[in-house]
């Protein structure tokens, strides 16, 4: 069994500081009141101790390390001694994040060794920027030795992937308990039996975030750096204190590790109906993932991240981690009511006699976030599993007005959409700016894939194949004109486009074919507007339908560039079919 301590001991030195189980400060206020250390007696049931500690006769100090601590005992933690920790009115834990709100992605790092070269997606468009060995051991050591000097420090050991065939051991060391509250929301929580065989991890985070990096050590480009060492199964996080960088980081290890076991790890949405349907949700931010994939009607397996193996589908995360701009209960009433004791609230704004959030105030950042268990979700299916999806929807919200409200997709054009991971937005309206912004993101969540996205692709289009799902293309945007001129497609269409597809009304209808972009379009749908099934039919002006529709045609030829030339298959004839299921003109 691997010992915290040996978690903690730097590579150049043979051990790690004294280490003791237990909370300093109050063992320290029992002794200065004359008074022993608080009995246990009123814990209800047996907690696992921490894996047994090697004591080193060099240490100057002790580190006392606390052991996957319950959320109660974390809200004291961060109270006590986490400056801008509050309980808000309904009982959820707010609490800051520091000068970073959000993830660095020019800061994150990986490790090229000899396998990564090899293995992982390098160069124009890849989210994995190099760093070596050496420079990677210098930076896990500037955290190492952080993380010793401090009094204490929060370990969680947690799983990742609830198929229990599949599943990962993480182990997560940070010195804040706003840190290991969100980890123990965000990961599976084990049960006491399994703490107590947990062994060693198959990947350690080491969160040093209150630490910078040095700058001037090679490949750092500010104080903050994330950096993952594949060969080492370890993270070390240093200059950021944003939760979500644990999260992701952890993500992007899935998107490695998964595939070798012939996994395909997905960043998408997921959930059933009650005759065992599963759906897959696809899409950027803004598109209507959440609002679609969230369905009183079927059971949440996931909101974010999941794996489809020969078993099915099932949820990487234990928990939830909502974006909270502008909720409301009427919106939003899962998210809304999940946001309790348990909660963690990053970076709002509350009323400081009241401690109501005001979920509108932007003033600490755009991107505040709630993280919860998924329990806390009253239709979750617990286990997060399910059997093999039936549909996959790709979500794209086309400020555009150009692509039809939805289009049933053939196996290449599911691996070409996918690939493109296609939305447009419209810009700030501050500046005056009202055109489409096109956005590509290579497999919906280009800042996380590891291999090259054609690899993802090819493994969607064979698991469809092989378990019968069929691709879907909504849009979620504009009709009858681009952002500006035509209006947004209104949700309830979507919802009776979306249930059309659950129940396999879509399957039997009729279609026919556009222009351009070869999307094959129903003609009819149950409660939603024939007209608008076409967008030709929506724009007054043809004209300026058509010159947009080949301006975006235009725009997804351009992006599809980076991965024209990637071969796939040994006679490359997947990726031929994969560019003609792309728009022709």
């Amino acid at each position: 069994m691997q010992s915290i301590s040996a978690s903690l001991a730097s590579l150049t030195r043979e051990t790690g500081p004294k280490v003791v189980k237990g909370d300093p400060a109050r063992k320290g206020e029992a002794a200065a009141n004359g008074a022993p250390p608080t009995p246990q007696k009123h814990h209800q049931h047996h907690h696992p101790a921490a894996p047994t500690i090697a004591v080193s006769d060099s240490s100057l100090k002790f580190t006392h390390v606390l052991y996957n601590l319950s959320p109660a005992e974390l809200y004291e933690q961060a109270i006590k001694y986490e400056k801008g920790s509050f309980i808000t009115s309904t009982g959820a834990l707010a609490t800051l994040s520091g000068a970073k709100t959000g993830r660095s992605p020019r800061d994150k790092r990986v490790v090229k060794d000899e396998a990564a070269a090899q293995e992982l997606w390098w160069g124009k468009g890849s989210p994995n920027i190099e760093i070596d060995e050496h420079t990677f051991l210098t930076n896990r050591e500037r955290a190492v030795d952080y993380l010793n000097s401090l009094d204490k420090v929060f370990v969680n050991d947690q799983f990742l992937n609830w198929d229990p065939e599949n599943r990962i051991k993480v182990r997560i060391i940070s010195a804040r308990a706003y840190h290991s509250l969100f980890m123990h929301n965000m990961c599976i929580r084990p049960t006491d039996e399994e703490l107590e065989s947990f062994g060693t991890p198959d990947f350690t985070i080491y969160n040093a975030g209150q630490f910078p990096c040095n700058r001037y050590t090679h490949y750092m480009t500010s104080s903050t750096s994330v950096d993952i060492n594949l060969a080492r199964r370890e993270m070390v996080i240093l200059g950021t204190q944003y939760a979500g960088e644990m999260k992701k980081g952890l993500f992007g290890v899935m998107h490695y590790l998964m595939p070798k076991r012939g996994i395909l790890s997905l960043h998408s949405g997921c959930n059933m109906g009650k005759d065992g349907d599963v759906a897959l949700f696809f899409g950027l931010s803004g598109t209507g993932k959440t609002t679609l994939s969230t369905d009183h009607n079927r059971l949440l397996i996931g909101d974010d991240e999941h794996c489809w193996s020969d078993n099915g589908v099932s949820n990487i995360e234990g928990g939830c981690y909502a974006k909270c701009i502008d909720l409301s209960q009427e919106k939003e009433p899962d998210i809304w009511n999940a946001i309790k004791f348990g909660t963690v609230l990053e970076n709002v704004v509350f009323d400081e006699h009241t401690r109501e959030v005001d979920y509108t105030d932007k003033s600490v950042t755009e991107n505040t976030r709630a993280a919860y268990p998924i329990e806390y979700i009253p239709n979750a299916k617990i286990p997060c599993v399910g059997p093999h999806p039936k549909n996959v929807i790709l979500l794209a919200c086309d400020a555009f007005g150009v692509l039809p409200p939805v289009s049933k997709l053939n196996l290449a054009q599911t691996m070409y959409h996918f690939i493109s991971g296609y939305t447009a937005l419209v810009a700030g309206t501050e500046d005056g700016i009202k055109e489409p912004q096109a956005t590509f993101s290579a497999c919906f969540g280009a800042a996380f894939i590891m291999l090259h996205p054609t690899k993802y692709a090819a493994m969607l289009a064979d698991k469809m194949q092989k378990y019968g799902a069929t691709g879907w293309l909504v849009n979620t945007g504009w009709s009858g004109g681009r952002y500006g001129v035509g209006k947004r497609i209104r949700l309830p269409y979507t919802r009776k486009i979306i249930d059309a597809i659950h129940s396999g009304e879509l399957l039997t209808a009729n279609y026919k074919k556009t222009e351009v972009f070869g999307l094959e379009i129903p003609t009819e749908i149950d409660g939603v507007p024939s007209e608008i099934l076409d967008p030709i039919n929506t724009w007054t002006d043809k004209a300026a339908y058509k010159e947009t529709l080949l301006r975006l045609a235009g725009l997804f030829k351009k992006n599809f560039e980076v991965f024209a030339s990637y071969k796939i298959g040994d006679d490359s004839s997947l990726t031929d079919e994969i560019l003609a299921a792309g728009p022709n003109f």
